[in-house]
């Protein structure tokens, strides 16, 4: 790999540069480009969509030997929202900041490198997140286990009796979650195999964007029904009508994964306290947590 930008391009480069453009400059393919970037290990920046190099950041990472970019990712988890998960992070004072905008988003705030990990929950034809992951292309990564949830269906106390399969949700109000939230990924293919569709719900105004967030629309009698797991259920004392064993995983960079933030919330984790914790909250198998799911090839 070139470490030397020609002086001509120094002074004429425009501010950003295309892949192609810094693969021309590191006499590399384009493929390379895509992989450094993905790993997080280039300096670069995703607009609509696109990947862009800003020049000045490049010059700086080709002077210094092209080395891996060291802490250049927030410490924040995003994706989506676990009440266990959440709850860790603030007792086990890792100072992790949270942004918890579905497992979609969060998984396109990781691939962007704003975010040092994100918690996931998505079907996949292979299984819960690979997928998903995979087909992102990502390096420099790891897919850790943390629990196996009872996902379902969330009921008011007059639906408990009334809903007892997801057929049922056929008039009744519900609330739905954010597109992109694997909750409404696995909702919305509940929908498919039941033959249903949106129009034959009566839906509440509104998006729910957390699991919290469904589960307080049911318990206030804003919704008859939502997609939820059964944590979240026992907590606001509502009915829950199980349908599938998710995965629930997170997603985190090689980097990041060994700061003090990650490895305290990870130690936390392992702690009897954690555990205590999931068996309070009900609808959590915590036996693979901390086992490899995915590595890059």
């Amino acid at each position: 790999m070139s470490r030397e930008m020609p002086e001509d391009l120094r002074a004429n480069a425009p501010s950003y540069l295309t892949t192609k453009e810094v693969a021309d400059i590191l006499r590399v393919k384009e493929r390379k480009v895509y992989d450094l970037a993905g790993a997080g290990e280039i300096p670069h920046r995703r607009i609509t969509g696109k990947l862009l190099f800003p020049k000045a950041e490049l010059l700086d990472w080709i002077d210094n030997g092209c080395g891996p970019l060291a802490g250049t990712r927030p410490p924040v988890l995003t994706g989506s929202h676990d009440p266990l998960l959440d709850w860790a992070v603030r007792e086990s004072r890792s100072n992790l900041a949270t942004l918890f905008n579905g497992s979609r988003a969060g998984l396109e705030c990781f691939s962007e490198g704003q975010a040092a990990l994100t918690g996931l929950h998505i079907q996949g034809g292979t299984d819960w997140n690979v997928d998903a992951v995979t087909a992102q292309e990502l390096k420099g990564c790891v897919l850790i286990g943390w629990a196996s949830r009872a996902r379902g269906l969330v009921l008011s106390t007059d639906s408990r009796r009334k809903i007892t399969s997801f057929s049922d949700l056929r008039g009744k109000r519900v609330v739905l979650r954010q597109p992109g939230a694997g909750g409404a990924i696995f909702f919305d293919d509940m929908l498919r195999r039941e033959g249903l569709s949106v129009a034959d719900l009566d839906l509440v105004s509104g998006l729910a964007y957390t699991e919290y967030d469904a589960a307080a629309a049911v318990a206030a009698g804003q919704a008859d029904a939502a997609t939820g797991i059964e944590a979240m259920a026992r907590q606001f004392n509502l009915g829950f009508l199980p349908l599938a064993q998710e995965r629930f995983d997170l997603l985190i960079d090689r980097h990041a994964y060994f700061t003090p933030a990650v490895q305290k919330l990870l130690a936390f984790a392992r702690s009897p306290a954690c555990h205590e914790k999931a068996e309070a909250m009900g609808g959590y198998d915590l036996g693979q947590m901390g086992t490899v799911r995915w590595l890059p090839d």
